[in-house]
């Protein structure tokens, strides 16, 4: 993971500047329209705090986390909160939010790693609570470009999380990238909520 972190503390402004316009409005919205009114939300790995920025205009309790320090300063002042600087595997709460929402940022794990994550997720998920992941649609694990990732298909998905049996997936869509210059790249969305 270091190496990753590394690759978005060296690269913070090139990637800020890809990413912090791109509309994901609907899918903010999609998720947004299961949680209550000024319900608590992660932000766990914010990237530019485009995220976090949203939830908070729409009146919601957002929080936002990164493990890169550069990061972490952008997204403050994008933001206009303090953004905590944590890797993944350091969350600990326990019933504390009422959704988690992982854009692109646990893809960065491997396998092993995540599962583990996967886990601190969804206990610190309030019961009934909701999570949004995203990864690269596909069936691959390892480096790209100084970053890891991991790939899942819809199949690969629902058997990495057979074991975790607090969630179950309510709803799930393979979205092409919203950057004009990425519109290949297949997205798997996925909203799980905590039993």
């Amino acid at each position: 993971m270091s190496k990753t972190i590394d690759f978005y503390n060296n690269n913070a402004a090139d990637f800020v500047s890809g990413t912090l316009n791109a509309d994901v409005t609907y899918i903010q919205d999609r998720f947004l329209a299961l949680l209550p009114a000024g319900a608590r939300i992660l932000d766990f790995g914010c990237g530019s705090g485009r995220d976090t920025k949203y939830f908070l205009e729409k009146g919601f309790r957002a929080e936002g986390t990164d493990g890169s320090e550069e990061l972490c300063r952008i997204a403050s002042e994008t933001t206009g909160t303090t953004v905590r600087q944590m890797m993944f595997d350091e969350l600990d709460e326990v019933d504390a939010f009422d959704g988690i929402w992982a854009c692109a940022s646990i893809l960065h794990l491997p396998k092993a790693e995540l599962r583990d994550v996967f886990k601190k997720m969804v206990r610190a998920t309030k019961s009934g609570g909701y999570i949004y992941v995203s990864f690269r649609h596909g069936d691959f694990e390892g480096y790209i470009n100084e970053r890891y990732f991991t790939y899942f298909t819809e199949e690969g998905f629902e058997e990495f999380i057979s074991d975790i049996r607090e969630i179950k997936t309510v709803d799930k869509w393979v979205s092409e990238d919203v950057r004009p210059d990425r519109r290949e790249m297949k997205w798997l969305n996925l909203i799980l909520r905590k039993n």
